[in-house]
């Protein structure tokens, strides 16, 4: 099998590198904006790159992954499904949910596979979540906390094009909490602060928000977000039911300290970042679309289910901004009721 990989960033050359050792892909073609660092990378790994993307379908793939940035996604994603290849991308498909939207007709009407990049879903903690849910371990689940909480943040050129705080951070939140209760959230009330670096205020984004969200059985969420959690990466979801109660993402590493004088010592070693502490997790969705390509499982995370987490977070955005609580289907108007 021979993939092609359209960029090559952070997760990009992350993804490279899984990729490059799985035993069922035999090459693979990268390429980049910055072609000078394609290069390099595939000098590293033993692979091929190319000098742009119009290379990586006219050398021929049979699939791509597309790890560039957010703008450029929805177009590759309609380019590949054109030329009748599956696709991996990272979240989200498209800045608004027109782009979104287009891309998945495309993909659909070619009858091809569009995987989504929400890690979340592959990682442990939340696999557990998920199945001790579903088998009513918990028994009624009333409440639901969830949190992303970045060590620094992103560099200022970034926000511009990241579609903000809800969107690029609080997404993963909102697929998660789908995922692993399989309940719909049915309305928002948000709220930011831009209250830190002037960055955020120049690009018109928050470096922290907040969310309470309503699931249509009933059940509250709360998920929080910051770009500013100097104790270091802090991705947590606690659920609670009648019966039990459980946590994802808390062990030694969690950078949380008790004040309490029996508590926990704190985190020798905290999570630096989302590489680090979702890794395995990284590893796993690609060899999911590795198994996908080759016919030997269905798809895990299609662009229906990204759709929905954008549903959420451009809820969120219109909350923050109204101060008031907005259905998912609102900011549509309706034109995307066919994918309900």
């Amino acid at each position: 099998m021979r993939i092609g990989v359209i960029g090559t960033g952070r997760i990009g050359t992350l993804h490279a590198r899984t990729l490059s050792r799985h035993r069922d892909v035999g090459s693979l073609i990268l390429t980049d904006a910055e072609p000078a660092r394609a290069q390099a990378l595939a000098h590293r790994l033993g692979e091929t790159a190319a000098p742009g993307v119009d290379e990586i379908f006219a050398w021929g793939v049979d699939a791509v992954v597309i790890t560039t940035s957010t703008p450029a996604h929805a177009e590759l994603i309609g380019r590949a499904a054109r030329a009748g290849l599956p696709v991996f991308c990272e979240k989200p498909i498209a800045l608004d949910l027109a782009g979104t939207l287009q891309a998945i007709t495309e993909v659909e009407t070619a009858g091809t596979v569009l995987q989504m990049g929400f890690q979340r879903r592959f990682d442990a903690g939340y696999t557990g979540a998920r199945e001790a849910v579903r088998s009513g371990r918990l028994g009624r689940l009333h409440t639901v906390r969830a949190m992303t909480s970045d060590p620094e943040p992103p560099p200022a050129g970034y926000l511009p094009q990241s579609g903000g705080l809800y969107r690029d951070a609080l997404i993963h939140d909102f697929d998660a909490l789908r995922w692993v209760t399989g309940r719909e959230v049915v309305d928002v009330y948000a709220a930011g602060s831009d209250a830190g670096p002037a960055m955020f205020r120049e690009a018109g984004d928050v470096d922290t928000g907040a969310v309470l969200l309503t699931l249509d059985d009933g059940t509250l969420a709360t998920v929080t977000a910051t770009r500013l959690n100097g104790a270091g990466y802090d991705v947590r979801m606690e659920l609670a039911g009648e019966r039990d109660q459980i946590a994802v993402g808390l062990d030694d590493r969690t950078p949380i300290a008790s004040t309490e004088p029996t508590g926990p010592p704190p985190a020798d070693k905290p999570w630096t970042g989302f590489l680090e502490r979702f890794g395995p997790a990284y590893e796993a969705e690609l060899t999911a679309f590795v198994e996908v390509v080759r016919g030997e499982r269905a798809n895990p995370c299609d662009g229906r289910e990204a759709l929905r987490a954008l549903r959420i977070a451009e809820a969120c955005e219109l909350s923050r901004r109204e101060r008031r609580p907005v259905r998912p289907t609102e900011p549509a108007g309706g034109a995307d009721a066919a994918f309900d």
